[in-house]
């Protein structure tokens, strides 16, 4: 029986036409509901009538005889073929605080990809809406498995050439929410892009390279006729819409998922839209050369300007003390030079060379002075264009503003809409 069990979910998996004939010794086994099952499907797929083996199979075991024939049907393509009773005795009862059941998962699977017609994907839609599932995970846990991997701080065209200014609070709030409104929109239309779907769709029993939720009916049927090891770990159901959603998953169990996700995605979106368009500020104060300066519509303000240049010739100018060395090698020196007529020549040598030496070193130090000087000036120079600069660029933003707040509009509103669209357009 077992045998045949197997032999026939391959044959329906390679093309899904009537099987072939039980063998001789396939008999019914008193109370075990696999046997009449099989019939039952095998009378399906027939054409003949199924009433009586599919009664002795339901009174031995209703749960399970509704799993496997609408998973068999599903997998041979056929899946329009199950009653609409037998979708709600297969998948039982969801929970939040139960994990799903294998079955429940393979069910979900086949309905997403319309293994049982619009009518099977809107009553898993049904069973998720019952259960107000996005209240019950964080509304970031939403969003990160939509889009995860966002930037640390998003640099607006205007603050190219000042991206320390676009991590300033009032700047960055509202580029950093036009940009995750766009990726939102972006991944909600890959989403609910053109799908295939359809009667006609099946769903595949085994692919080894392929996701793991693909190879779920397969090990659920072949769990049902005892051929299978045992069932893996089962996940929340938070945690497996969480996982439809991110990048790469199904996209029919993503278009589920999203549709599960929509009521938080609208309140996100509404307050992404808002944060994009927020005003900016007509005053600032920036971090210019590691100084603060206040910045205004008409320019620098003077009095923070006039303090960061301050503290540029402060800390710019090394405190050095009187040359006190050199003047005593040239004091020594005019002493050689006065005692030489009265000793020897050599000490004049000595006293020039000495005078030279502390010359040099007032030199040394008097270049240092001036490359002192130079460089402060650069730095102050650099401050007052760095500040002109930045002013020109929150003029900038001012403007960039205006259409960052008409895209996410735009954003915000086609988001509704493919959301509002949801999985039953397809």
């Amino acid at each position: 029986m077992h045998r045949y069990a197997e032999a026939l979910l391959a044959h329906l998996a390679a093309d899904g036409a009537a099987p072939p004939a039980a063998p001789v010794a396939f008999r019914d086994v008193p109370g075990f509901w696999l046997p009449p099952a099989v019939e039952a499907l095998v009378a399906l797929l027939s054409g003949d009538d199924p009433l009586e083996p599919l009664s002795r199979a339901a009174s031995r075991d209703q749960q399970r005889t509704a799993l496997f024939l609408c998973l068999a049907l599903a997998v041979s393509g056929q899946g329009s073929r199950i009653h609409a009773s037998w979708l709600g005795t297969a998948f039982g009862e969801l929970s939040i605080d139960r994990p799903v059941a294998h079955g429940q998962r393979s069910l979900w699977l086949a309905a997403a990809r319309g293994a049982y017609g619009p009518a099977g994907k809107i009553f898993v839609l049904r069973k998720l809406d019952a259960l107000a599932v996005q209240e019950h995970a964080d509304a970031e846990q939403w969003i990160q498995a939509l889009i995860p991997g966002e930037p640390a701080v998003v640099v607006p065209p205007s603050l190219a050439d000042f991206p320390e200014m676009a991590e300033i609070p009032e700047l960055a709030r509202p580029a950093m929410a036009a940009d995750r409104l766009a990726r939102l929109r972006g991944r909600c239309a890959e989403i609910t892009s053109a799908r295939k779907t359809g009667p006609d769709a099946r769903v595949p029993l085994d692919n080894p390279g392929t996701h793991s939720a693909e190879n779920e009916p397969l090990a659920v049927l072949r769990s049902l006729i005892g051929s299978g090891g045992p069932e893996g770990p089962m996940a929340s159901l938070v945690s497996y819409l969480l996982d439809d959603l991110r990048p790469g998953a199904d996209p029919q169990l993503a278009g589920i998922a999203l549709h599960v996700a929509a009521p938080i995605l609208r309140v996100v979106a509404e307050e992404l839209e808002t944060d994009s368009s927020l005003e900016p500020p007509e005053t600032l104060t920036v971090p210019i050369l590691g100084h603060r300066i206040h910045l205004r519509p008409e320019g620098p303000d003077r009095a923070s300007l006039a303090t960061a240049e301050q503290s540029v010739i402060t800390e710019g100018v090394i405190p050095r003390s009187r040359p006190w060395a050199a003047i005593l090698l040239i004091l020594a020196g005019v002493a050689c030079l006065a005692g030489a007529p009265l000793t020897t020549p050599l000490l004049a040598a000595a006293g020039v060379a000495t005078i030279g030496l502390g010359g040099w070193q007032l030199w040394q130090r008097r270049k240092l002075v001036e490359a002192d000087a130079q460089y402060v000036a650069g730095q102050v120079s650099e401050l007052r264009e760095l500040a002109e600069g930045a002013v020109w660029a929150l003029h900038a933003y001012a403007r960039e503003s205006d259409a960052r707040a008409k895209q996410a509009a735009e954003d915000a509103s086609e988001l509704f809409r493919l959301i509002r669209r949801g999985p039953r357009a397809a």
